[in-house]
């Protein structure tokens, strides 16, 4: 399995970045800070590893219901970082799913959260560092 590398460039006078990667070299990612540090033309990083994580859990999940013959109408998700002031880092993750189902039951959810808490590669690497609470509603 290859490695995965990700590049970023700066292009201000402040700390505005642009990522792209190895996979991806078309597909550009714009960091950056609000103001003073920056000019608020980007995402933070902590953003950034916010949406790594309810889109690689997400993943995991439609992927494990679909491969149990599970039918999605509609889902979405939100992750929200609860934060340290010093060091500023998060020490919670509240992961909160919503997802439209005829034949998906909670027994459904809450085994294929407890699978992608094990498999999903984002939970994984941050796991021992914070908190989670994950929540789901069926719509």
């Amino acid at each position: 399995m290859a490695n995965l590398v990700v590049e970023i460039k700066k292009t201000d006078e402040k700390v505005h970045f642009e990522g792209v990667s190895n996979k991806n070299p078309g597909m550009v990612i714009p960091f950056d800070y609000a103001p003073p540090l920056g000019n608020g033309q980007g995402f933070a990083g902590l953003e950034i590893l916010l949406m790594a994580f309810a889109g690689c859990v997400s993943t995991t999940i439609v992927f494990i219901l679909g491969r149990s013959g599970k039918h999605i109408s509609a889902y979405t998700a939100s992750a929200e970082g609860i934060r340290n002031e010093h060091p500023l880092s998060l020490k919670e993750i509240k992961f909160h799913i919503r997802i439209k189902s005829e034949d998906i039951k909670d027994t459904d959810m809450e085994n294929s959260i407890k699978q992608a808490e094990a498999l999903s590669p984002v939970w994984q690497a941050v796991k021992n560092n914070m908190t989670f609470e994950t929540t789901f509603e069926l719509l």
